[in-house]
């Protein structure tokens, strides 16, 4: 039978959850803290030990908070359960970030949408594309997925971008997409892309408010370029 290291194997000052109890979680380390999470290593390394090689293998906490169960599960230690809970505690993280006191958020200028999307996006590989759905006060509805890989007509097509949206019977939308090289000054195809989802939200009677693209650390509205009237 393989040998499994817990916490426990731990000299109880070193143990993360005592730790966390008698000094609060803000004095843990990042390997602590996702060691709590994973609560067993394997045959070779303790859940802390087993922790701090998923933070190198993924390069950084933002890296690891955008893998998904797959890319998790794929590192020796580190079975689909263990995956399904490290990816929970991320997306809880986000979700409280993004809704603190429990109401809807209001966005009533694009730093609104960046702060709520700005560590999910910013750190991806590859461009995503979202749409974020308004009520008539300018609440946020909800935020949905749409595609990913680079943005061209194909992908993002008003057929798929509206979907939710006239489900939804919202107001109003804003596009949302990262760009992985970190600029975020639009392209040509955004601007096209743009323009296309623009007019075909007249003809829904859908208003397309803006059009968002987040960079490494900032992002450009459409709107305010004047793109979008």
């Amino acid at each position: 039978m393989v040998e499994r290291y817990t916490i426990k194997d731990l000299p109880s000052h070193e143990r993360p959850r005592e730790r966390l109890e008698s000094t609060g979680a803000a004095s843990l380390s990042n390997p602590e803290l996702i060691a709590i999470l994973l609560r067993t290593g394997d045959s070779r390394s303790t859940a802390v030990e087993l922790a701090g090689h998923l933070l190198a293998k993924f390069g950084s906490l933002e890296n690891l908070a955008s893998a998904d169960v797959a890319a998790l599960s794929s590192i020796k230690g580190i079975g689909a359960a263990k995956a399904c809970q490290i990816c929970a505690a991320f997306e809880l993280g986000r979700r409280a970030g993004s809704h603190r006191d429990g109401r809807k958020p209001i966005i009533d200028s694009p730093s609104v949408i960046f702060d709520l999307l700005k560590n999910e996006l910013s750190p991806l590989k590859q461009e995503t594309f979202k749409v974020a759905l308004l009520n008539t006060k300018n609440e946020l509805i909800k935020i949905v997925d749409v595609t990913q890989g680079t943005l061209s007509g194909s992908l993002v097509h008003p057929r798929e971008t509206f979907r939710a949206a006239v489900s939804e019977g919202c107001y109003s939308v804003i596009l949302i997409h990262n760009h992985p090289s970190g600029d975020p000054s639009p392209s040509q195809d955004d601007i096209k892309i743009t323009r296309t989802l623009v007019e075909a939200g007249k003809i829904l009677g859908i208003h397309v408010l803006d059009h968002i693209i987040i960079g490494s650390d900032s992002f450009r509205s459409l709107k305010d370029a004047g793109i979008i009237g």
